[in-house]
């Protein structure tokens, strides 16, 4: 099975407190999520409800033709305004780990992720990964970018 890497990194002009508060709140995932992926956080959870190492949160995604399907991720790791590691225990991948750190800069937050992911299927999943999963990824993380810069602004060194 190929594990796949992308990292990324933006810088966010509001708090450690503030960036910690709407990252750890399950429910603020869909306000960073593409439309088109119809995600719904299924899980009990209120916008008070902040995340913790077990965490489990489960999902409704429609990541391909509208199809719908059901997904959950444990959060397995959480240091306080620091990082969380939310890894999928049901859904779409072979493999999804997914790490989330924050460090206060001068202005703001600089926030880094680093998701690893493998597709099944193997070589059908290879190629399905280098056609289409793969941009996908990345278009979701670039739309996440621009949601982050319309909900909080553009950082200015």
């Amino acid at each position: 099975m190929k594990t796949y890497v992308l990292k990324t990194e933006q810088a966010i002009p509001i708090s450690l407190e503030e960036a910690w508060d709407f990252f750890s709140s399950p429910l603020n995932l869909a306000r960073i999520t593409p439309d088109d992926m119809k995600f719904v956080v299924t899980s009990d959870y209120t916008a008070d409800t902040k995340m913790y190492a077990g965490m489990i949160i489960t999902y409704k995604i429609s990541p391909l033709l509208g199809i719908k399907m059901n997904w959950m991720t444990e959060i397995t790791h959480v240091a306080d305004k620091q990082y969380f590691v939310d890894e999928q225990r049901f859904g779409p991948y072979a493999l999804w780990h997914h790490q989330h750190h924050f460090k206060e800069i001068k202005g703001g937050v600089l926030m880094n992720d680093i998701l690893h992911y493998a597709i099944p299927y193997g070589v059908l999943g290879r190629l399905s990964n280098s056609v289409f999963v793969g941009n996908k990824v990345k278009q979701i993380f670039a739309f996440r970018e621009k949601a982050i810069e319309q909900l909080f602004g553009v950082y200015k060194k």
